[in-house]
């Protein structure tokens, strides 16, 4: 299944056998029957009650670290307990429970409330405080310090909340006495404030240690939310009008308490599902979902308040019975929001990066089914990605199966389905090397089935944002998280509509934590109009300004391209070469200068980029984040060519010309290697030293001579000095030999063709050792007055055939002049003519070359 449901926590396996140990092992009907979770606290202890034989109700711990149970306190007869909480150091203990004797007595004859609030102090007990007694059902929640929790030992700070429509936070001053007695300092009332009143649904966030409420507002609603403090402080965060509005009178709770089934049903008025969801880095959606009166298509609807959108889903399964739906669930995986209905579908939400459709994952069907979890029993997400099962007892730990995505990948037919479990492999997962390289694998083998992204660009790209983007703020907005800039395509089974909405009023000045990462996420979306994301376009066209040496400004030009060298050097002295043990790919350190001038560009322009808009980061910081940029992405075109080495056993003689036709799998990183060089093309990205050559190579032995050569003449294949050295040194003249090294010859550029001519002794070469000394010696002589000396003082030697001619005449100024240019390259006047008649026969097809 692709949701991997682990049970962290079991009542029954891992409470019931030491209750029925504590002397009531002929109640064990009862026990079972009343034992139920009533907490999961931040540190995920999980507080639960159970009734015994003889009419106690009792309160227990269940500590995961040490996996050993504790008996809290008992009473000594029958109470509903509605909520219950203990502080961070265990010392207190706060409950709320119904008396079942109001509910057999006459209001009129019965002075006693119905429900209570109590503090009791637990070590030792000895001390109960009564906080309220109302008719209304109370809420307990301490608050649990998420810093040093030993600065706050001797206070501890209680959240109440009441459906009587308010919250109040206490503030408990302890002391001890007698070695670990705890007692309560405070005589009289405990010092409290009021938090909020007048709300219609709260929801706890117990990781986090916030407050969402809902107050009605007109025809709508308003979020509001509270960040508590471990002090004891608190601030108003922020607040956003809702497009939603709540016809109950009740009041709707989520993560304060948990009520028994039966007691859930039980007078209570239908809700609608509202949830709030946060992830680690900023991001904040509100989940709703209202049960259809008649049975009809589901909608639910996902606010994105850190995007200022919301997108309505609807989805059409075959529901026969209405009472399903109440099984619905949102499931927080951080990251990932699961709407999950038990045998129908499996939708997983992008909470991080929700614009496009193709990254949302929707599953139905078999696909769907999650094992290990009762279908006719909702799931409540508790902390992050921690969901409790309440009629079972179970608490669960969430998480994406590696394994079955990856399967899911393999046996996907569809690109949106291939593109939302890639995102969700490389953006969302923290992975071993063990699952990089099966990526990597099914990449390679997926590059002719993907045919509206390109796997490879959406690697490296996705790749780099996720190592690199988290190291400060507001640079994950700089960087792109994708190579698909747009997706019009539906997914089959559900139908998603956006619509704008509004954005967080926020109430706080500085911001610390996931709220600054918050507050980033809107001041990008209200500057949302500029471009702020790294594009390689105007990189490209510089590359080219540079390459061609256009700049007219020479001096510029020079320290320009000093700057670029120098900053190329650093990066490949920054590559990750202890990536593996042992690199078997044959990538030879060799001088590209394009591939290197290109390295140098990058960081100039990623450099220029970040520092326009990362004002608040030091520019060292700034230099060593595009240095890493760059030689990761190196490295990771590295990291794609050593799984497909080490995947079809390639060894270092692959770099060898000499062995003839390649082998299958030296055809298959061949186009490995195409497919890599054409998605780096595309984002003007460079590419490692020795990368071209060994490509070069590949093609040598794979391809036939005029598929080679198209390759070539392309730009598919460029030319490098190192291959063309190998190829003159390692193949000998034969016929065959000779035509690739002639055509190979005739299609160098000047700058290598300089330094590799002289490698091999044949026709070709000693025309371009002819041209290149001719254009030399024109270069210094005076044009003009050698043509007027040649026409004036015609030799009787004249040949009626201007080429051959204009070349003897010059020479033969030369010579006359006794400038002797022919010691330095061992050339004399009749090789050149030679080779003039040669070159002029061919031209003119009287013999071939």
């Amino acid at each position: 299944m692709l949701l991997e449901f682990h049970a962290t926590f079991n009542l029954h396996r891992d409470v019931m056998p030491w209750v029925l140990s504590q002397g009531a092992p002929d109640a064990i009907e009862k026990c079972s029957r009343t034992l139920r979770i009533i907490n999961v606290e931040r540190n995920e202890n999980v507080l639960y009650t159970w009734k015994g034989r003889e009419g106690f109700t009792n309160v227990g711990l269940y500590d995961p670290l040490t996996k050993q149970n504790e008996m809290l306190y008992s009473f000594d007869r029958e109470v509903n307990i509605v909520s219950c909480s203990v502080n961070n150091e265990k010392t207190l203990l706060a409950l709320s429970y119904c008396n079942p004797m109001c509910e057999t007595q006459s209001r009129a004859l019965s002075p006693v409330s119905r429900y209570l609030a109590l503090i009791i102090e637990i070590k030792p007990t000895n001390n109960v405080r009564v906080l309220k007694a109302v008719d209304s059902s109370l809420r307990v929640q301490f608050l649990y310090p998420v810093e040093d929790v030993h600065a706050y030992k001797y206070e501890s700070h209680l959240l109440i909340v009441s459906e009587e429509k308010y919250i109040e936070q206490f503030h408990v001053t302890v002391g001890y006495e007698d070695g670990n007695r705890v007692v309560m300092k405070t005589s009289g009332l405990i010092p409290k404030d009021r938090i909020a009143e007048d709300f219609v649904w709260a929801q706890w966030d117990m990781t986090d240690q916030r407050l969402f409420y809902v107050i009605p507002k007109h025809s709508s609603c308003v979020l509001h939310c509270i960040q508590f403090y471990p002090e004891g402080t608190f601030n108003y965060v922020f607040e956003v009008p809702l497009e939603i509005y709540f016809v109950a009178e009740g009041v709707s709770l989520i993560n304060l308490g948990y009520e028994p089934p039966e007691d859930r049903e039980r007078g209570k008025p239908t809700f609608p599902n509202l949830q709030v969801f946060t992830n680690k880095t900023g991001g904040l959606c509100l989940f709703y979902y209202q049960p259809p009166k008649p049975l009809q298509e589901l909608t639910y609807v996902v606010a994105f308040l850190h995007k200022g959108c919301s997108k309505t889903f609807k989805v059409s399964p075959a529901i026969e019975d209405s009472q399903q739906l109440k099984n619905l669930s949102f499931i927080n995986i951080d990251g990932y929001v699961a709407v999950y209905l038990p045998d129908h579908f499996l939708h997983l939400i992008n909470t991080r990066y929700p614009d496009l459709m193709c990254y949302h994952l929707f599953l139905a069907g078999g696909n769907a089914r999650i094992s290990g979890v009762c279908s006719d029993c909702p799931l409540q997400s508790v902390l992050k990605t921690f969901v409790i099962e309440h009629c079972t007892g179970i608490l669960f730990s969430v998480s994406v199966n590696q394994a079955q995505l990856l399967k899911f990948l393999t046996e996907s037919r569809l690109d949106c389905e291939r593109l939302a479990g890639l995102h969700c492999f490389l953006l969302h997962l923290d992975h071993q090397p063990h699952w990089e390289t099966l990526i990597i694998e099914w990449i390679c083998e997926s590059l002719s089935t993907c045919t509206t992204f390109d796997p490879i660009q959406e690697f490296i790209i996705a790749s780099l944002h996720k190592s690199l983007s988290l190291e400060t703020v507001y640079l994950d907005k700089l960087l792109p998280y994708t190579s698909v800039p747009s997706w019009n395509k539906n997914i089959d089974g559900v139908t998603c509509t956006t619509d704008i909405t509004d954005m967080p009023i926020l109430k706080i000045g500085k911001f610390k934590g996931s709220w600054e990462k918050f507050h980033s996420e809107l001041e990008y979306m209200k500057l949302a109009q500029q471009s702020f994301i790294y594009s390689n376009n105007l990189q490209r066209r510089d590359w080219c300004k540079l390459i061609s040496q256009v700049d007219t400004n020479e001096k510029r030009n020079y320290v320009y391209q000093r700057n670029v060298l120098d900053n190329a050097k650093r990066v490949l002295l920054n590559m990750n070469t202890g990536k593996y043990d042992k690199r078997i790919v044959p990538l030879n350190q060799e001088d590209d200068y394009e591939q290197k001038d290109l390295m140098g560009l990058m960081m100039v322009k990623l450099k220029d980029h970040l520092s326009q808009h990362l004002h608040h980061v030091g520019k060292n910081k700034i230099d060593k984040f595009v240095l890493d940029f760059v030689s990761k992405q190196l490295d990771l075109v590295c990291q794609m060519l050593e799984v497909v080495w080490r995947k079809h056993a390639l060894d270092p003689g692959v770099l060898c010309v000499r062995d003839g036709s390649g082998k299958t799998s030296e055809y298959f990183a061949f186009h490995v290697m195409c497919r890599i060089s054409e998605a780096t093309s595309r984002m003007c990205m460079p590419l490692p030293p020795g990368f071209q050559t060994l490509h070069l190579v590949l093609a040598v032995r794979c391809l036939p001579l005029g598929n080679f050569l198209h390759y070539i003449d392309n730009g598919a294949l460029p030319l490098t000095e190192a291959f063309v050295i190998k190829l003159l040194k390692e193949l000998d003249d034969s016929e065959e030999n000779e035509k690739l090294k002639c055509s190979i010859i005739i299609r160098l550029p000047e700058n290598i063709c300089e330094k590799v001519h002289h490698l091999w002794d044949h026709a070709s070469s000693n025309n371009y050792i002819a041209m290149k000394y001719v254009k030399k010696l024109l270069f210094r002589l005076h044009r003009r007055e050698v043509i007027s000396q040649s026409v004036t003082g015609r030799s009787p030697l004249y040949i009626n055939f201007l080429p051959l001619n204009y070349l003897i005449l010059m020479l033969s100024e030369v010579e006359d002049r006794a400038l002797n240019p022919f010691e330095e390259d061992n050339i004399d006047a009749a090789f050149l003519e030679e080779i003039a008649l040669k070159q002029t026969s061919v031209l003119l097809n009287l013999q071939k070359c």
